[in-house]
């Protein structure tokens, strides 16, 4: 796979993903215990990675709002699963995860934390995939893989989306997409199909909105 490669996504699904992000995205509630999760009725996707990764950038990216995820530039800043709706119906949720792999972060901080994101990954029903954000410059992390053994032993489907993939040279992106699709091979809950993006300049942003749509086929798309 090329640096400039991105998963095929017709026309169609393009215009779908465009459509899903452009309707309202609204911020739901920030959940810190697993009995305050919403109730489990729509389509769901996930967003994890470590901290500092870029996700509230990327989130924000996505629906096209400079505010609607919190951006920090302290790491481990998102301590809750914070769900949105996306769609005219708010027919999907958003959830922006806990970011991990933040060394400073209180031990009792983040064992709440790890019991929480198991919890969550374990007990949704309709949560249909965990985009896993990794730094482009940088590659799979040792907490990646933690995070990726857990989603495997919960069989909850995760898909590689690499950030910041306007910052390595083609030829570094190149590589680490490589190496990213044959560690992912071993894994059975990863999905084989890599994202690379950058929220600033908007590499890869309508094939993330179309794989997310996609995951949505029976949402009403205006």
């Amino acid at each position: 796979m090329n640096a400039t490669d991105t998963p095929e996504f017709t026309p169609d699904e393009i215009a779908s993903g465009e459509a899903l992000f452009k309707a309202p995205s609204v911020f739901v509630k920030g959940v810190t215990s697993i009995d305050a999760l919403p109730a489990d009725d729509k389509p769901e996707v996930a967003f994890a990675g470590r901290s500092n990764v870029g996700k509230s950038s990327l989130i924000n990216a996505l629906t096209s709002r400079r505010t609607l995820a919190r951006v920090s530039v302290t790491p481990g800043r998102t301590r809750e699963l914070n769900f949105f709706t996306l769609g005219h119906a708010e027919e999907v949720y958003l959830v922006d995860m806990p970011g991990y792999g933040y060394a400073k972060a209180p031990k009792t901080a983040v064992r709440g934390w790890t019991r929480l994101i198991g919890d969550y990954l374990k007990g949704r029903r309709e949560l249909k995939r965990v985009f896993l954000l990794i730094d482009a410059r940088h590659g799979i992390k040792a907490n990646d893989r933690e995070t990726m053994k857990l989603m495997d032993e919960s069989a909850v489907s995760y898909q590689a989306v690499l950030t910041k993939a306007d910052k390595p040279k083609a030829s570094e992106l190149e590589a680490v997409i490589a190496k990213v699709g044959e560690e992912l091979a071993k894994h059975p809950a990863a999905y084989p199909k890599i994202l690379a993006t950058s929220a600033r300049t908007g590499m890869g942003i309508p094939e993330l909105r179309a794989a997310v749509a996609a995951l949505a086929p029976n949402s009403v798309v205006r």
